[in-house]
């Protein structure tokens, strides 16, 4: 609300489509059919995902092949950025992306992001390089967690995964946060092509992570 508070969820929007209608004599009920997130479903699902994430990565081998010479060089540095994500049943592991900013020694600043807010996009200086501009904007600096998805620790759907910091002040902060860690984090989700990147409401975030997962 406008004071910052996240209310609860209301019972239509945490059963979704798996909730129908029953009776017991005259009595109308709703019954609500339970997510597995380690039932068959789920791991169709998954190996779906390594399926496809094995054929993207051949295919876009060339593409992937002349970002990194890019990357390379547009500044000093590795090509591959790391950093810790959480991911399914509260997991950490280590998140792949093309590095897109110039690196910066001793930068070790924790951001804080807006009250209510999430991280993510531009935090405190811009230290993208020109490079990096172009590669976030195209969502191309995502592609190596294609070898995540490959790994077990991604989905190619899903919601996205956030640092361990984070996670646990919104674990505290944000009503059913932590439910977003039913199922494996994803590539993409339904909060991110709804336009909640970057710096945006957590609790929407939220709201829609936990819409995909019970849908």
């Amino acid at each position: 609300d406008g004071a910052g508070r996240v209310r609860g969820a209301r019972l239509y929007e945490t059963t979704g489509w798996p909730m129908r209608p029953r009776s017991v004599g005259a009595l109308p009920l709703g019954e609500v059919r339970a997510v597995h997130p380690h039932g068959l479903a789920f791991a169709i699902k998954h190996a779906a995902d390594r399926i496809v994430a094995a054929a993207l990565l051949t295919v876009l081998a060339p593409v992937l092949i002349v970002i990194a010479l890019l990357v390379a060089a547009s500044s000093p540095g590795p090509i591959w950025y790391r950093q810790r994500r959480v991911g399914r049943d509260g997991h950490e592991f280590t998140m792949l992306k093309f590095r897109t900013m110039c690196v910066v020694a001793g930068n070790d600043a924790v951001f804080r992001p807006a009250p209510g807010s999430a991280p993510g996009g531009v935090e405190e200086t811009d230290r993208r390089t020109r490079l990096g501009i172009w590669l976030r904007r195209s969502s191309l600096d995502e592609l190596p967690q294609m070898i995540n998805v490959l790994r077990g620790e991604m989905s190619l759907v899903g919601p996205r995964p956030e640092r361990p910091e984070y996670v646990h002040i919104f674990g505290g902060e944000v009503s059913r946060y932590g439910s977003r860690h039913r199922v494996k984090a994803g590539i993409t989700g339904l909060a991110q092509v709804s336009g909640l990147r970057g710096q945006t409401s957590v609790s929407e975030r939220v709201h829609y992570d936990n819409a995909y997962i019970q849908n």
